[in-house]
């Protein structure tokens, strides 16, 4: 067996491993419990309340419970499996029907990208690391790259990214697609009731976060404007500028809610073994 050979179906091992799909399911339920804190963290701004519905403010809400700083490193070592594991779903393709096409090996290259920031943030969070809002750094980043040759048209893709990311997963919150990724055969009748409509509204509230922010970062290029960019904090902000006022932030704060909820679904019944592509 030459050295490549062995490398190879040691990662694969490795991906088929039962701690390495225990460790991935640590992740599904730590970014659901910052779905349901950052939801929670809107839903008071909804109401009349202060403070800032970002990655930071939920960190925090852990750090200042009991047992906060055990929690926080569960949490970053749980991001960092789920990077791993989106790099195995790049190298075996998706345990999902056609997982093993390069649209969804992209799909997760993308979402281990996601990943990789959410674990870079928690773990500087841990080490002190006290950096700006991410409206601030979406504002910041945004006019260095508008300063330099051809930085519109990269700001433009960025809003085109988010766009196009936002409307698919609304696309497919509605079409049901997220289905394929769970093992529904282990799931008994009481489950499936809740689950399914669970994950309607928590993906749809996340795909209209994306098309809100990939309209800042078009909004900001087209005009020149770079404090029109918006991170998290500010975008969810916005819908509390719709005709439908402060409910309107209140109806997104919800379903980021029940996507936290559905998280928790996730870790339980996700298709997490790579190694067994086409299950």
């Amino acid at each position: 067996m030459t050295t490549d050979g062995g490398v190879k179906q040691a990662a694969r091992k490795a991906a088929g491993h039962p701690w390495f799909h225990h460790m991935s399911r640590v992740g599904l339920v730590a970014r659901g419990l910052i779905y349901l804190l950052v939801g929670w963290l809107a839903l008071q701004i909804g109401f009349g309340g202060g403070g800032q519905a970002e990655r930071e403010g939920a960190l925090q809400i852990v750090a200042d419970r009991p047992g906060g700083a055990v929690a926080l490193w569960l949490m970053a070592a749980g991001f960092a499996a789920l990077v791993l594991w989106q790099l195995a779903e790049v190298l075996y393709g998706r345990p999902v029907p056609d997982g093993d096409k390069p649209k969804e090996r992209l799909a997760s290259a993308a979402r281990g990208l996601m990943y990789t920031a959410g674990f870079a943030a928690t773990l500087g969070f841990l080490l002190g690391y006290q950096g700006t809002s991410s409206d601030q750094r979406s504002r910041t980043l945004t006019a260095r790259a508008m300063a330099e040759p051809g930085g519109r048209w990269l700001v433009l893709a960025v809003a085109a990214g988010f766009l196009v990311w936002g409307a698919v997963v609304v696309v497919n919150a509605v079409r049901r697609a997220f289905l394929d990724e769970l093992d529904t055969g282990r799931m008994g009748a009481a489950a499936r009731r809740f689950v399914q409509p669970f994950g309607i509204v928590g993906h749809t509230a996340r795909g209209l976060i994306g098309v809100g922010a990939g309209a800042f970062f078009a909004y900001a290029a087209l005009t020149f404007q770079p404090d029109k960019a918006n991170g998290l904090d500010g975008t969810l902000r916005e819908f509390a500028a719709t005709p439908a006022g402060a409910w309107g932030l209140v109806a997104v704060a919800a379903g980021l809610l029940i996507f936290g909820l559905y998280s928790f679904c996730e870790a339980r019944w996700r298709k997490v073994d790579a190694s067994r592509q086409g299950w």
